[in-house]
């Protein structure tokens, strides 16, 4: 008799489950400052609390296919109506039922290197095989290398990805390099979780009209501040999206979820505080720490900052582990570009920022 692992499909063995050991480590001691995850600091305002009560109230009944929030997307994106969106459970959700719209086992999905880690998980749970093409890196920073993202392309490949600002370096990519991407025909899906942060005109949906298969997929759990609510979607043209919608998973997105997520949407007074002072915690960030010597800062237009300590002989995993101390939760990044003194910080409430940027001098100093 076989075994109950042979049974699995091959190209799933030895794929492990996602676990978070921050946000696991956040939870498990809540004394310690969430500066980790690009969470918002700033709990739901008064009209989305409103709407997670008035709904949660009638949670005993299955939600409908959210035709109200679709159509308020699709009004703040210029679309034509809610066959242009998809919804989901986050944006995590979004991208698992693309990858398996496009993707048999083997196949290739293009991505930039560093970038969000949500990517490749879903990949190896379509048998697909990652392509990652590594940024530039040098004294202004990270740059996007789309030359070397079209050489990548080969027969099999059947998905491209940019993160725009991309996580975690936080930069934006030029638009002309969008439509050089576009032109392959290839299926592009730009990664915009972040975008609201430097305002949608920075958004590359205005793509989608001339070219088809540009995706843009969002979530709610950044600048609007609903991480724990799980709300994402993706804008494309009508017959890609109902295509798209065939993975979909009944209710995938619950009432509560659906429904504070339009009053979230509705909200922009609360969404432009948000921004403004995530905005002006970066400037903070900048300006307090500039002048630490061997420390390079890099600008970021996300809800997020990546650090470089290699010039200061510090490493990031030890930075990450003096913030502990702290009782502050920071964030790891793997040795890259030859430097082992990569860290990551959140923007958090402006306590706990003068917390982080006190921490990150003494450790320089140290």
């Amino acid at each position: 008799m076989k075994k109950i692992d042979d049974y699995f499909v091959p190209w799933l063995k030895g794929v492990k489950m996602y676990i978070s050991p921050h946000i696991e480590l956040a939870w498990q001691d809540k004394k310690l400052r969430r500066l980790m995850s690009n969470e918002n600091p700033n709990p739901p305002s008064p009209k989305v609390l409103e709407a997670i009560n008035s709904y949660g109230k009638i949670a005993n009944r299955y939600p409908e296919q959210g035709k109200a929030v679709r159509s308020k997307i699709a009004e703040i994106n210029g679309l034509d109506g809610p066959e242009n969106v998809l919804i989901g459970n986050g944006s995590s959700e979004v991208y698992d039922m693309i990858w398996r719209s496009f993707v048999q086992p083997g196949e290739e999905i293009i991505q930039h290197t560093p970038c969000f880690g949500i990517y490749k998980l879903r990949c190896a749970v379509v048998g697909g095989k990652l392509v990652s093409v590594p940024m530039i890196y040098d004294e202004n920073g990270f740059h996007y290398d789309t030359d070397s993202i079209i050489n990548a392309v080969t027969p099999k490949t059947k998905i491209i990805v940019i993160a725009n600002p991309n996580n975690p370096t936080g930069d934006f990519m030029d638009s002309s390099e969008f439509v050089k991407v576009a032109e392959t025909g290839l299926p592009f899906v730009v990664d915009e979780a972040y975008v609201e942060y430097a305002g949608l005109g920075k958004s590359q949906v205005g793509l989608i009209e001339k070219y088809p298969n540009v995706i843009v997929t969002r979530t709610l759990s950044k600048a609007y501040g609903l991480a724990g609510m799980r709300f994402g979607y993706a804008l494309g043209t009508k017959e890609v999206i109902a295509q798209l919608a065939a993975t979909l998973i009944p209710w995938n997105v619950g009432t509560i979820p659906m429904w504070a997520a339009l009053a979230a949407l509705e909200d922009r007074d609360s969404l432009k505080k948000r921004v403004d002072f995530n905005n002006s915690q970066l400037r903070y960030f900048e300006e307090e720490l500039k002048d630490v010597p061997g420390l390079k800062v890099l600008h970021s237009y996300g809800n997020y900052i990546l650090f470089d300590g290699k010039k200061a002989g510090k490493k990031g995993d030890d930075m990450v582990a003096f913030a502990q101390e702290r009782g502050l939760i920071f964030r790891p990044q793997a040795t890259m570009y030859g430097s082992d003194g990569f860290f990551r910080i959140t923007i958090g409430s402006e306590e706990e920022n003068k917390m982080a940027v006190q921490a990150i001098k003494d450790f320089f100093a140290s």
